[in-house]
């Protein structure tokens, strides 16, 4: 078995990627909204970084966060971000999947998958890349025909901003630029 090794950049900018646990379509649900940005808040309160860009799509969270000079400790930040939202989930009724025999002897819920995928953001043309690869992400999944349509999105922001027009993403802005959905 391959050892992957996270790339750890104090003050670095990372594109992360958590699924739910067998691709559990309830994201996008008002409950999770809720308890997915409390558990962020909870977490940049205690271990702090900026969300730069976000798409919640039904069984994944795509984000690009930025963290403090000498800090590079993305792992812990998602880890605690899956483990609030899945304990007040939990508590709040959310369904809950059973993992296999060997998964949950290591305590894993039946929630997110255990790992979630990490890219180590590289320069300013990467960060557009990377950007534009989450924004388009619903148009990409067959959720909206248009990347302005999708509520769960940052992308709504950059518009506010002037870093996209209304118009952005009639086609993928990024073909060749391959991440893990």
């Amino acid at each position: 078995m391959r050892t992957y090794v996270r790339n750890y950049v104090p003050g670095g900018t990372f594109f992360l990627t958590a699924v739910t646990y067998r691709r559990s379509r309830f994201l996008t649900s008002p409950l999770s909204r809720g308890l997915l940005a409390r558990a962020l808040r909870d977490v940049r309160a205690a271990w702090p970084f900026d969300v730069l860009a976000a798409v919640l799509l039904p069984d994944h969270l795509h984000t690009i966060w930025a963290l403090p000079p000498r800090d590079a400790d993305f792992s812990v930040r998602m880890q605690k971000v899956k483990e609030f939202f899945t304990k007040a989930w939990v508590e709040a009724g959310g369904q809950e999947a059973v993992p296999t025999p060997s998964e949950a002897g290591r305590r894993h819920r039946g929630v997110w998958q255990a790992r979630f995928w990490e890219h180590t953001v590289r320069d300013e043309a990467d960060l557009k890349r990377c950007a534009d690869y989450l924004h388009w992400n619903p148009v990409k999944h067959g959720l909206v025909q248009r990347v302005a349509d999708y509520p769960w999105s940052s992308f709504h922001r950059y518009l506010r901003l002037g870093e996209y027009d209304a118009a952005w993403g009639r086609e993928d802005p990024c073909p060749d630029f391959a991440m893990p959905e």
